[in-house]
């Protein structure tokens, strides 16, 4: 106790605002630009008029859909603020984020149906090492009492979380709030600095074993306090705020402050205590593992609309000028063309940017999201992997226009820079283009972007289910193709065996010719013909799980050629098919799903209800109160399935699901497959 915390870390600090959707994030963004006087006022987001409310999408769904940077001055201190999307959606967003910050303040409510998504956030924290302070909003509409609230949210959080403030009521309604540290009372007062007040002596009892419970969990990281607490010897104030902010930076423990960010309340308490308390960047640069010299960290691609490209970036070392070289490899250089201060949709023009400092780089074409970039010849490490989860919503799109096919793959490709969890993909069955994320809202907003940024006009439809045919029994078929037209004429004739081969089996072609019936030369093309009417059978899709003997035939020394034989071939699979009882297959995924346990009875109803079959589920390790489903499930019933897995659990479930089988699809279903099929074509 003294100096564990090793005094104050000055300089550039940055810091993001996660939590879940709609607890208040950007709100609190908001209030924290006011109290620091980079804006003038407070703009509800319900304005559409905030700092984050740059782009027509997040004004259109009011809501945050991309991480959106503004750097203030508090009290001759830089700090970047970071307003990261609480969809989990576009949660993506906040990972390069994530990895170059300082700090992350998580924003949560007094919500028992929003833990499990403030659950996935916590743990993420852990996993990137990311000391967390979280933010307690709406304590002004909360009902329980704050204590009975951190019961309600320490299953979400690994370590404690350790309340630092408590509210101060009046006739039941919260009017400020109680700093158990400071031992002082705070009164709210509506957008503006609270009034500092004594104490009232009915809330002292309660003060104090609020007190003495936050120096408790502190002690138990410092046996000098530990000892001082039995011995009931009051510790001096000063060694308290240096225990609050070592346990903060080693991330031993979550302090909690409170407030109701609609009003701008909590926010003047949430700074200084960043301020005093936060790690800097040199924390960030040991938990990434940089090296020396001038290391920049991308955190964030935009392309505007007059300004071309901007690469956000955090320096973790050293100086950045305009026109400087940054190395991306040994061979690979980016020239900066600008170096820019963020708030928002604005810009201001730097000469340079130093330690700590982040700031969007211009024109640096060949650089994406995550990259690590250096002033040294050569390159450097790269610190951050970043790692897309596996998209769960995918669409089919194309220009109303043929004319602006080249164009949107062009924007689509600078979408895909600004959010690397975007999947685009060619489906050589269908000839569908194919864009894959994580969720309707998400590929919604791309399509909006597509035609709103690019003037591009899109049709979208649900992807085409590869569905296969095979037979149900074998037949014996001739096929012969015979045409004089003068001159040279064309024949082929055969015999062919058709017969149903195993699941899973594919194509299999052999011969069992005698007597040079088909001259081994044309047996190949024999195979060709069968090989290409497979293509698509009778019902309209590729033919598996089939065997094709070629068993007689005859041929003409003079007419008879690779393409007669071909054609011979088609004519008898074509005659043959018919007869062996084709039947549609449709693939069947295994699906695993992570679900709250608290949902796990509805995940389980709703599998059935899309013709799939529970295998089984269990606990999920090492996630309390989260459970594993496993299913197996038709693709044509998984198009929509993350729709109704979150509207099931607040957003939390998610799934992974892999090919496992082919199975036999008849009745209403088929038809429907095969005439959707025969429209296509």
């Amino acid at each position: 106790m003294g100096n564990r915390a090793g005094g104050r870390r000055t300089g550039p600090k940055c810091i993001a605002i996660v939590g879940p959707y709609a607890s208040g994030k950007t709100t609190l963004f908001e209030a924290l630009l006011a109290r620091t006087g980079t804006i003038p006022k407070q703009n509800p987001v319900s304005s559409g008029n905030t700092v984050s409310d740059h782009s027509a999408e997040a004004r259109a769904h009011a809501m945050s859909v991309e991480a959106v940077f503004a750097t203030t001055e508090f009290m001759g201190e830089s700090i970047t603020f970071v307003d990261c999307p609480g969809s989990v959606e576009f949660a993506f967003e906040a990972e390069p984020v994530l990895a170059a910050c300082d700090l992350a303040v998580v924003v949560a409510e007094p919500d028992e149906k929003k833990i499990p998504a403030l659950q996935l956030i916590m743990r993420r924290l852990d996993d990137l090492g990311v000391p967390r302070i979280l933010f307690l909003n709406k304590v002004d509409k909360g009902t329980a009492g704050v204590r009975d609230t951190l019961k309600l949210l320490q299953p979400a959080s690994r370590a404690p979380l350790l309340l630092r403030q408590i509210p101060l009521r009046k006739d039941g309604v919260v009017v400020g709030s109680i700093d158990l540290a400071l031992e002082r009372a705070y009164i709210y007062r509506e957008y503006a600095e609270s009034e500092i007040a004594e104490i009232p002596g009915d809330e002292k009892a309660r003060e104090l074993e609020a007190r003495f419970a936050m120096l408790e969990t502190l002690a138990d990281h410092d046996d000098q306090l530990m000892e001082q607490l039995l011995e009931e010897i009051e510790p001096p104030k000063d060694e308290i705020f240096d225990d609050l902010a070592a346990d903060l930076r080693d991330g031993t423990v979550v302090p909690v402050l409170i407030g109701a960010a609609e009003k701008g309340n909590g926010a003047l308490r949430l700074l200084k205590a960043i301020r005093h308390d936060a790690p800097d960047v040199e924390a960030t640069r040991k938990r990434l593992g940089a090296g020396d010299g001038t290391i920049v960290q991308v955190m964030k691609t935009i392309h505007t609309p007059h300004g071309g490209k901007l690469s956000v970036s955090r320096i973790l070392s050293g100086n950045v000028a305009d026109g400087a070289e940054l190395w991306l490899t040994a061979t690979d250089t980016a020239k900066v063309s600008g170096i820019y201060r963020m708030l928002g949709k604005d810009q201001s023009k730097l000469q340079s940017a130093g330690t700590g400092d982040t700031v969007a780089l211009g024109k640096l074409d060949n650089v994406t999201t995550g990259r690590t970039l250096t002033t040294a010849k050569g390159g450097t490490t790269q610190l951050v992997r970043l790692e897309p989860p596996k998209p769960v919503y995918a669409f089919a799109l194309r220009p109303k226009e043929r004319k602006d096919e080249v164009k949107m793959s062009a924007a689509i490709q600078r979408l895909a820079e600004e959010d690397p969890s975007l999947t685009l993909h060619h489906n050589q069955d269908s000839a569908e283009t194919v864009l894959s994320g994580h969720g309707e809202m998400h590929l919604r907003v791309v399509r909006e972007r597509l035609e709103g940024r690019n003037l591009i006009p899109i049709e979208g439809h649900a992807p085409a289910v590869p569905y296969r045919e095979t037979i149900r029994k074998g037949v014996q078929q001739r096929g012969r193709h015979k045409k004089q037209s003068g001159g040279h004429g064309q024949f082929g004739d055969v015999v062919i065996e058709i017969k149903p081969l195993p699941r899973g089996s594919g194509f299999e072609f052999t011969d069992s010719i005698t007597g040079g019936v088909v001259p081994k030369q044309y047996i190949p093309s024999v195979e060709a013909g069968v090989r290409d009417f497979l293509k698509t059978g009778p019902l309209g899709f590729p033919v598996v799980d089939i065997a094709v003997n070629l068993s007689d035939g005859s041929y003409h020394t003079v007419d008879s050629s690779d393409m007669a034989f071909q054609m011979a071939a088609k004519i008898a699979m074509k005659e043959g098919m018919g007869a062996c009882s084709p039947v549609l297959l449709e693939p069947v995924m295994k699906v695993v799903i992570l679900t709250p346990s608290d949902a796990t009875a509805r995940i389980i109803a709703l599998v059935p209800q899309r013709r799939g079959q529970i295998l089984g589920y269990d606990a999920r390790d090492g996630w309390l109160g989260w459970d594993v489903v496993e299913a197996t499930m038709p693709q044509s019933e998984i198009g929509d399935l993350i729709i109704e897995l979150r509207s099931a659990t607040a957003g939390a479930a998610t799934y992974r699901a892999e090919f496992d089988h082919m199975a036999e699809l008849t009745g209403r279903l088929a038809d429907e497959a095969v005439q959707s099929a025969g429209k296509a074509a």
